[in-house]
């Protein structure tokens, strides 16, 4: 009779070992990427046309925070890109999206 009781015991409380609570379970850790991450391999997965990434990189940060990520990558890419032409943000950022210069 006492088997059964230990039977539905176990049953009801699947975590527990001879009576005593089993010791409790992590759950595996999943690692945080910052905005900065996000935007740059969604922004690099984008160039690619890698749409797998892309929607990883998406769900790494909120909406709001990639679209930050992405214009500030946006702007230091042109800064950059600016002092090695030896031309004006301005001027890089037109070239860049094909418009003609004011």
């Amino acid at each position: 009779m006492t088997d059964m009781f230990g039977i539905i015991r176990r049953a009801v409380n699947p975590g527990r070992k001879d009576g005593r609570p089993a010791g409790a379970t992590k759950a595996p850790e999943r690692r945080q990427h910052n905005l900065f991450e996000a935007a740059a391999t969604f922004v690099a997965a984008s160039a690619e046309d890698d749409q797998e990434r892309m929607d990883e990189a998406s769900g790494w940060v909120s909406p709001e925070a990639l679209s930050f990520g992405v214009g500030e990558l946006a702007c230091r890419a042109v800064i950059a890109l600016a002092r090695e032409r030896g031309e004006s943000p301005d001027a890089v950022a037109r070239d860049l999206l094909g418009l003609t210069a004011e």
